[in-house]
């Protein structure tokens, strides 16, 4: 492999702009190509950034070419595991947009086709980049919130200019559902800091008025393999700004977003301090680290080691989701992930 990583995009939409931002400023990566669905959004992509690149015919032209060593996969949802197993197989690390994938039988063959293919990848959960998240998980790793029991996530994102009926993300086939196309989120934060889910309750709600093929909220009780609690969120039909919730309670502490209290940290503390950081509630895509998200992917290459949150990981927050899917179209009754 050489010193240079190349570096391509599969679909030019939104995100594969920050995805081409962020290799354009590592000085280890160049961008050798793109590819869309359309070549009309390959060649805005191009003239946008500049890009001095080549626009490839198809994703197997891509794949093909022997200069890319690393692959985003920024398709719809009912795409990225097809497309990252096929990366997997041609040997190409991979930066995987959200969810792994959409149905179990999918999420068994990506797990397989990456720990054979023995690449490197990188689960584009670009929010445990986020200032406030790893001021969180800090405080946690250094004990100032004691032994953890409650957290809570909410991805609140209403119908706007991004989600809305007349595009992909509201069809059930090619979406998946509301906790898969944003829920994820959610889902990842939680498991950041509680570790692995163990059972889920959900209960889900529908506005047929929005269009959308699948409920547009749905809320979820879950219990983690520790003994801790929460709840997780996904509600696409909110009237309000973009919100992303945050909350971890200890046995020492809570921090709730950037606000924090920690009887290790001030024993005398009488209310919240807030930490003046970069918090998590932004829609907009070029809001998120996706600088920081490439560059723990290039340098987990050369150094052979594994990023966190990869494929594997990724695998897994999509297992939560399908189980708070099941136990929605249930009735509420308790699910276990299929990890």
């Amino acid at each position: 492999m050489s010193q240079t990583l190349g570096a391509a995009i599969n679909a030019c939409g939104w995100v594969a702009t920050e995805h081409a931002r962020a290799y354009l400023r590592n000085p280890h990566t160049r961008i050798v190509g793109v590819t869309s669905r359309t070549r009309a959004s390959a060649e805005r992509l191009v003239a946008e950034l500049g890009l001095d690149c080549r626009i490839y015919a198809d994703y197997d032209e891509l794949l093909a070419d022997d200069e890319v060593d690393i692959v985003s996969v920024t398709t719809p949802n009912y795409l990225h595991a097809r497309d990252a197993i096929a990366a997997a197989q041609a040997g190409k690390h991979i930066c995987l947009e959200k969810p792994a994938g959409i149905h179990e039988d999918e999420l068994d063959e990506l797990g397989e086709a990456v720990r054979t293919a023995g690449v490197r990848s990188v689960m584009s959960f670009v929010l445990r980049w986020n200032q406030q998240v790893l001021n969180i998980k800090r405080l946690v790793e250094r004990g100032a919130l004691g032994e953890l029991f409650y957290c809570e996530t909410d991805y609140w994102h209403g119908v706007g200019k991004v989600i809305r009926a007349d595009r992909w993300i509201a069809k059930k086939a090619e979406a998946g559902s509301a906790m898969l196309t944003g829920g994820c989120h959610a889902v990842d934060m939680a498991r950041n800091f509680m570790g692995e889910v163990a059972t889920v309750t959900a209960h889900s709600h529908r506005n047929p008025a929005l269009g959308f093929e699948y409920d547009t909220a749905t809320v979820c009780s879950v219990q983690y393999e520790s003994g801790a609690v929460g709840k997780i969120s996904a509600i696409l039909e909110v009237v309000g700004p973009y919100q992303f919730n945050v909350t971890v309670m200890g046995s020492e502490g809570t921090a709730q977003g950037n606000r924090v209290f920690s009887r290790v940290l001030a024993p005398e503390q009488q209310d919240y301090f807030e930490i003046p950081c970069i918090t998590p509630n932004s829609g907009d895509v070029a809001h998120h680290p996706f600088q920081q998200e490439i560059d723990h992917l290039v340098e987990c290459i050369q150094a052979g080691a594994d990023c966190v949150p990869d494929i594997a990981d990724g695998v897994r927050t999509s297992r939560v989701c399908l189980a708070a899917d099941r136990s929605a179209a249930n009735g509420g009754r308790p699910e276990a992930p299929r990890y």
